[in-house]
């Protein structure tokens, strides 16, 4: 059974009109929609007012003498005002409920060459949403050698912008720039970390609600939410500055006057007024970084801030409005501290709609020679000449970094912190290997007391190696010495430098030397190979 062709479009009150006696030279949407060779309408619905059924008779007549098949709906929507946009679009939406459409028998397409440019957006509007369901029909005037007289040309639009090649190519081109610029341009290999990256590329160019980043400290929270800020007003969804501030330094009055601002004279020592840290991120973007620190009084203040976007300055009893996007950092659990009454389990509620998880450095090894490489970038910058690495010196400190030994629990920050110390100490720029076992030595240190203050011990290299009942069987002067030969082992990137660091003193009484069999043939004794070492 043919499917029937159901057009629903307005009456063109300028293009359609044709009172002057050469309306057929001229090129008129609706009519000429139904002179097209390939497109025939089986049913036009034209949308249309009282005052315009002059032009209506003409134009239908017109269309039964060029399209007799075609029938004509004639439809009043009670618009007075064709560019209020409320009223044209409430019109329009109460129109396509009343419809009674089947789709199963026929298909629809929406005119949008007549009306208004606002009759024009809500047609679009209310097509994409599927209120009226069918595809958008564009009519165009003839070119080039036409000539007049000529219907035109009619071009059904496809919303399913993914099947333009070219427009796809551009969307996923921006996306990818986006996700980059996120990354700090880093090319990280962590597939979580991506997929998380990937999921706030797309909340950032799409929402407005509040985002919320959890990590332990230095897991790049605050650099992230600079970026998220970035892509945002890149986008045009913000024009405002972004606003950061540690909730962990608020305290007191000082707080609720740095968040919402004060009056003169609001509370001793308060000379002047103070414009606040909400009232200053108005059309851009607060982040409150340590949000999980703030004190008992400003939870409730800001919480209205956030829904209702008005607040009062302490001291004055006259609202203030301030339009913000709200990101929010901390380390600590939210929803525990929420349990314990130590955080207002609304605003917890109110925050927590996009949450994203910032891995530790530590989960994120296969990192490392990305985010050295962007260290060394920032080195360069910072001390205006170019900092690299040997290649040998590259490739040992990158082993440590991946190691057991490396808890990085400064995470980034203890990384940038080692890549500066060692480009301070670098000869002409270059980093080499004595450098970066000087550096080793130092965060071995650095890391190991941070161990020993935390109280928290860490399960030997013998228990993961061995496995627990092969390492108790082990007498306590082979587990000790063994712990060793392993943590150097993984620390080393061969077998043979890594002989050489153990048997480096006794190979100096001996004429002839093979560390990596000596080494070899100590592992075996535990059934080990290096390889099973690391």
């Amino acid at each position: 059974m043919k499917r029937r062709k159901v057009v629903l479009g307005f009456l063109g009150t300028q293009l359609d009109a044709g009172r002057a006696g050469n309306r057929w030279e001229r090129w008129r949407p609706t009519v000429d929609l139904c002179r097209q060779d390939d497109f025939v309408v089986d049913r036009l619905v034209l949308f249309m007012e009282p005052q315009h059924t002059h032009l209506a008779d003409e134009v239908i007549a017109d269309l039964r003498s060029v399209s007799p098949e075609t029938e004509v709906v004639r439809t009043e929507l009670g618009i007075t005002d064709p560019w209020d946009f409320e009223q044209v679009f409430s019109r329009l939406m109460d129109c396509a409920q009343r419809m009674k459409f089947e789709p199963e028998k026929e298909d629809y397409f929406v005119h949008i060459s007549t009306g208004t440019h606002v009759a024009q957006i809500c047609l679009f509007l209310l097509t994409e949403a599927r209120y009226f369901p069918g595809k958008l029909l564009q009519t165009s005037p003839p070119r080039g050698r036409a000539g007049k007289g000529h219907p035109g040309s009619a071009q059904v639009i496809d919303l399913d912008l993914s099947r333009y090649d070219r427009l796809a190519s551009r969307f996923e081109k921006e996306r990818k720039t986006a996700q980059a610029h996120l990354k700090a341009g880093i090319a990280t290999k962590s597939v979580a970390y991506n997929q998380t990256i990937e999921r706030i590329g797309e909340v950032a160019t799409a929402s407005s609600a509040p985002i919320l980043l959890l990590g332990p400290t230095g897991s790049g929270k605050s650099q992230l939410a600079k970026r998220i800020y970035e892509v945002k007003k890149e986008r045009r969804r913000l024009s405002g500055p972004f606003v950061e501030v540690n909730c962990a330094t608020l305290r007191g009055d000082a707080a609720m006057s740095t968040l919402f601002g004060h009056a003169k004279g609001a509370f001793t020592g308060a000379l002047a007024a103070r414009e606040g840290l909400l009232r200053r991120a108005d059309g851009g973007a607060l982040f409150l970084d340590e949000i999980g620190e703030l004190g008992a009084d400003e939870p409730a203040m800001l919480l209205r801030a956030i829904e209702e976007k008005v607040f009062y300055p302490m001291g004055q009893d006259r609202e203030v409005k301030s339009d913000f996007e709200l990101l929010c950092g901390t380390n600590k659990e939210l929803p525990k501290l929420a349990t314990q009454g130590k955080f207002r389990p609304d605003l917890l509620a109110r925050i927590d709609l996009w949450t994203f998880r910032l891995p530790p450095l530590s989960e994120r090894r296969e990192d490392l020679p990305p985010n050295l490489d962007f260290e060394l970038d920032e080195a360069s910058r910072l001390f205006r000449r170019q900092v690299t690495m040997s290649r040998e010196a590259r490739a040992a400190y990158l082993v440590f970094a991946a190691s057991e030994d490396a808890t990085w629990p400064g995470n980034f920050r203890d990384l940038n912190a080692s890549v500066t110390r060692m480009a301070t100490l670098a000869p002409g720029g270059r980093i080499t290997e004595p450098v970066v076992t000087d550096e080793i030595a130092r965060l071995c240190a650095a890391f190991s007391a941070g161990d020993e203050a935390s109280g928290g011990p860490r399960e030997g290299r013998v228990d993961r190696v061995l496995g627990a009942r092969r390492a108790r069987a082990l007498d306590l002067f082979d587990r000790a010495q063994l712990e060793e030969v392993l943590r150097v082992c993984t620390r080393e990137r061969s077998l043979s430098a890594a002989g050489r660091v153990l048997f480096a003193e006794s190979r100096k009484s001996r004429t002839s030397t093979n560390d990596a069999d000596r080494l070899r043939k100590y592992l075996a004794r535990f059934e080990l190979t290096y390889e099973e070492t690391r």
